[in-house]
């Protein structure tokens, strides 16, 4: 888990960022990204890609990616952002504003995924990076748990769709309530699941939502 950190190093980095986002899927509420900068050489046990963790594991090791890190950062792009932009774009500029938001300037990037970002320092895209970057998993257990606690505070808000539940996911209980209810403000308006139920129509610019 530590293999790219420490070739970056070897190639003359020493402010290492981890980014990862959560929320690229759902029918409602934003994306959101976490960028990391752990210590070198510095375990963190049990730290894996937030995906395979339990929410109790996520949030003590919330706690403690906070404590350890030199330095962290979380950045939320709304749904009506996602609507505006398409969700590929959001989630870059979420990943974006987390890398530029540190509190120590990253000179390297180790990013979840396939797609570069908007940034002026080097980086790096890895396929499965939360499940091989000890500096992308921590960013992706930030970004969840902050995902998931926005998610809990809306549903007091908008109680009749069960955010609590399902964190915006597109559950069949989810669809269900968006059927008998409409969507509500916080829901991603081009996405299919949620379009074919507004009074009046959005024009999609997010290709994957067709």
């Amino acid at each position: 888990m530590l293999e790219f950190e420490r070739t970056a190093k070897q190639n003359g980095f020493q402010r290492i960022a981890g980014v990862d986002e959560a929320g690229r899927g759902p029918l409602a509420g934003p994306v959101v990204a976490a960028a990391v900068i752990l210590p070198p050489e510095t375990p963190i046990p049990g730290l894996n890609d937030s995906k395979t963790l339990t929410p109790s594991q996520r949030d003590r090791l919330y706690d403690i990616i906070r404590d350890v890190s030199r330095a962290h950062a979380v950045a939320v792009v709304d749904a009506g952002t996602i609507d505006a932009i398409n969700i590929l774009q959001a989630t870059r500029r979420a990943m974006k504003q987390a890398v530029e938001q540190l509190g120590v300037p990253a000179d390297y990037v180790l990013i979840d995924g396939n797609q570069p970002i908007d940034v002026t320092i080097g980086q790096q895209a890895i396929i499965g990076g939360d499940g091989l970057s000890l500096s992308i998993a921590a960013a992706s257990v930030l970004a969840k748990v902050h995902r998931d606690r926005l998610m809990s505070a809306y549903h007091a808000t908008y109680p009749q769709y069960g955010f609590d539940r399902h964190k915006g996911y597109g559950t069949r209980f989810h669809r269900e309530r968006i059927r008998e209810c409409g969507p509500c403000p916080i829901h991603r308006k081009t996405f299919k699941g949620v379009k074919e139920y507004l009074t009046v129509p959005v024009v999609s610019s997010d290709p994957s939502s067709v």
